[in-house]
């Protein structure tokens, strides 16, 4: 007969369908031996007598509800007009660090309907000042995007273009690249995609199609890869996507791209977050799925950002910016080490020394 302090206490599992995670029941119904000569059993709320002896046998428990707020960010971001600001500065006033660089394109790469087409258009919306729709967005369970399609990000009215290049390409399917091969998308990352090309099982990407970049240049490749994924779908995913994930981007790596990851949909899972989008860096419930999305794509919560991207909303909200525009600056850190990684190194004029 087990002890009830040999008892371990079970751990907690958050439900994110309400407002509070369910405590595990209690073990049903333990005995406990009163005396050599009295056996019984109760459960841990079972009615005993009032009578001293038995009060104090009486087990109690205290489970400690966790709390689904945490006190402080666990991500510091300033949420005001300023800040704002200042990251929109930051963004439309960035050039590569390699002059052969003018621009620094990203491929956007995630499951269908994970919220790539959304995230190019909310982002120029933030520069544009209202909500607009640069990329044409779906809403079938098939990918909208069918073809590569490349989105110099333009600045506020009047300024030049941003140095950033969003490049939108048909989404993932299922546990396998639908439509989408592994060498279409190395294809596209070297350089060697033409620009609106459609992208189809039977006819990859080749030396024989039409706009076919035989010697891409610095502008050609891609500098950088954002993985975007759907923080309401994580744990509906199909397994196979994780083993797609980690082949992208074990081959990826070996072209030396750096990579980071958008979880988009984060109102959706956390109602507080939906109401307030800077309480996003206090949530647990978000905090959590940060963690899981991270194991999806097999790397660290470091290079994963959360992001709310506009769909039903008429408006811009400041907040919602902000929020948008440190995705997108810790995305351009990430595409720069490309160019400081691969710059031309000059060794100078070679000097006769007469000898």
């Amino acid at each position: 007969m087990q002890n009830l302090t040999e008892e371990k206490t079970r751990p907690f599992s958050f439900s994110f369908g309400s407002a509070f995670p369910e405590c595990p029941a209690p073990a049903a119904k333990p005995a406990f031996v009163i005396g050599e000569d009295v056996k019984s059993s109760f459960t841990l709320r079972s009615n005993v007598s009032s009578t001293k002896k038995k009060e104090k046998n009486t087990p109690s428990y205290t489970f400690p509800v966790p709390k689904l707020k945490l006190e402080s960010q666990w991500r510091e971001m300033e949420w005001t007009e300023e800040q704002k600001a200042s990251l929109m500065k930051t963004v439309s006033s960035y050039r590569p660090s390699c002059h052969e660089g003018t621009q620094a394109r990203v491929l956007l790469l995630g499951p269908v309907g994970s919220g790539k087409s959304s995230f190019i258009s909310s982002v120029q919306s933030v520069f544009n000042g209202r909500v607009t729709n640069r990329a044409m967005v779906g809403t079938s369970s098939t990918s909208f995007t069918k073809k590569l399609q490349s989105f110099n990000i333009h600045g506020q009215k009047g300024e030049d273009p941003t140095g950033l290049v969003l490049c939108d390409i048909v989404g993932l399917g299922g546990g396998e690249m639908t439509g989408l091969t592994l060498h279409d998308i190395l294809s596209v990352i070297k350089g060697h995609a033409p620009e609106g090309h459609k992208f189809s099982s039977d006819q990859p990407v080749r030396s024989e199609t039409v706009g076919y970049v035989k010697k891409p240049g610095l502008k050609d490749k891609i500098h950088c890869v954002a993985f975007v994924v759907d923080a309401s779908k994580i744990l509906t995913y199909p397994k196979g996507l994780g083993t797609t994930f980690r082949l992208l981007r074990k081959h990826i790596s070996d072209l030396d791209i750096h990579q980071v990851a958008l979880l988009t949909q984060i109102d959706q899972i956390c109602p507080e977050t939906a109401k307030d989008v800077t309480q996003v860096y206090k949530s647990r419930i978000i905090q959590d799925m940060m963690n899981k999305a991270g194991d999806l794509l097999g790397m660290s919560t470091s290079y994963i950002v959360p992001v709310k991207n506009y769909s039903s909303e008429l408006e811009l909200n400041v907040n919602n910016d902000v929020l948008l525009l440190r995705a997108v600056d810790h995305i351009l850190q990430y595409a720069d080490l490309y160019f400081q990684d691969n710059a031309p190194q000059h060794t100078g004029p070679k000097i006769d020394l007469g000898i």
